[in-house]
């Protein structure tokens, strides 16, 4: 009987499971496409050199390929990695900011994809079953007052 009067809670939590499975899909997703879009152009940035016309009259670029620690360990200039640095520092801070981004973006679309409507559905619920509630019971009997 107990399962009987919390029926309308039982609905609600079967909804709201089934409705994160496409809610989580989306954000999972979401989640592949733009990190693999951010690790992409993260890796461009930290793999593409720019040199000087003196640098390249040198020999650096057959030296200075790959990220930083390889190009490092195949004998690049310490002049060409000094010059290149502060341009791959950015590309790892923008990194670092289109992560966090991302995270607050799905952190609100899960909020008002699936939390916001599961307390609505709730708070839905609640008022109907008080409504039934308030209308099943018998009115209050009024003893007669003895004059």
């Amino acid at each position: 009987m107990a399962w009987r009067q919390n029926r309308w809670f039982r609905r609600w939590l079967i909804v709201i499971v089934f409705w994160l499975v496409p809610v989580m899909i989306v954000a999972v997703r979401e989640i592949q496409d733009e990190m693999a879009y951010n690790t992409v152009d993260l890796n461009n940035a930290l793999t593409t050199w720019t040199f000087t016309d003196a640098q390249r009259a040198a020999g650096a670029p057959a030296r200075c390929h790959g990220k930083p620690d390889e190009a490092r360990s195949a004998g690049c200039p310490a002049d060409v990695l000094a010059a290149n640095a502060p341009r791959q520092q950015e590309a790892i801070n923008l990194y670092a900011v289109r992560k966090s981004t991302l995270a607050s973006y799905l952190w609100h679309a899960f909020v008002g994809y699936w939390v916001v409507p599961a307390a609505f559905i709730f708070a839905v619920g609640l008022v109907i079953a008080g409504i039934r509630r308030a209308l099943r019971r018998p009115p209050a009997v009024k003893s007669p007052v003895n004059h």
